[in-house]
């Protein structure tokens, strides 16, 4: 039975004019995202146009791209991958890049390698962001983020005449290690023009608060991965609303932080990666949050 035909039987045509209507609008209005790395092995076995078919269905309105590479989105040029998007009622908001600066990831482009064409691909699929997805272990000494605050501040050029905004995805990190005794995720806010898209999850695990930085840095937030932490020893990724993180606190800043977009995202899954996408979209559509 699905949600409306739940509320008739429960609560009457009557009742569901009066205030079952508002739930449904509440939850039609959701325009939720989900970070496509979370099924990269399905990706890989099944193709992406199954992938977005499937995603779509579930009711992911925003997708979040990874892996760029060659040129090429999942294979696919920039004009076959947005068709493959219209065709499931899906945008591309933004994209996962690296800094392509790591000698482990030689084959990459990004920040300093081929940044223009990076830039130029992903306008033509609509994107409005492009983040600096992950730092490679051997791109995180004082000297490498001295060095990227100079890069970032190149590359937000490049976007910006492409209409895109330059952003940067934290892990945990960026909170732990120091450079001349500051953290470098505070070092990237203060002498970098990007705007961070804060993964929830890796924040709570440093140790630190959102909100805090929210109200510290206002509008620095446009996006968030809203990524759950199992309420376990070991902490691990957990679908949205069955873990620790309060996101309904969290939520109450989205206007201060400057949010407006954000993506599920788990990046290990004990169950089929599938599964656990809709467990986390179902539950998010059924909060007072998001």
């Amino acid at each position: 039975m699905n949600r409306r035909n739940f509320l008739q039987a429960s609560f009457g045509l009557g009742a569901l004019a009066a205030s079952g209507m508002d739930v449904l609008a509440s939850v039609q209005a959701k325009s939720i995202g989900l970070q496509l790395y979370t099924l990269r092995d399905d990706i890989q076995k099944q193709g992406i146009e199954r992938i977005l078919e499937q995603v779509a269905k579930l009711g992911y309105k925003k997708v979040e791209n990874f892996g760029y590479t060659q040129g090429k989105f999942f294979g696919k040029s920039p004009a076959e991958y947005a068709k493959i998007l219209k065709d499931n009622g899906l945008s591309a908001v933004s994209g996962h890049y690296l800094t392509a600066r790591s000698k482990k990831m030689a084959m990459s482009d990004g920040l300093t390698k081929n940044w223009s064409k990076v830039i130029d691909d992903a306008a033509a699929i609509g994107q409005k962001f492009a983040v600096i997805a992950y730092l490679v272990d051997d791109e995180r000494s004082p000297e490498d983020y001295k060095k990227l605050v100079d890069l970032l501040h190149k590359g937000s050029e490049t976007t910006k005449k492409a209409g895109i905004t330059l952003g940067y995805h934290n892990h945990d990190f960026e909170f732990t290690q120091r450079v001349d005794g500051v953290k470098p995720y505070d070092l990237l806010l203060k002498q970098t023009p990007v705007h961070m898209e804060m993964d929830l999850y890796w924040v709570t695990k440093a140790g630190e608060k959102p909100q805090e930085y929210f109200a510290k840095y206002p509008g620095r937030f446009p996006l968030w991965h809203v990524k759950d932490m199992a309420k376990t020893p070991q902490q691990e990724f957990a679908e949205v609303g069955t873990g620790s993180i309060d996101f309904g606190a969290l939520f109450k800043h989205a206007k201060q932080a400057g949010l407006k977009h954000y993506f599920v995202e788990q990046d290990v899954c004990k169950r089929p990666p599938l599964e656990s996408i809709k467990i986390s979209i179902g539950n998010i559509q059924k909060s007072n949050w998001g």
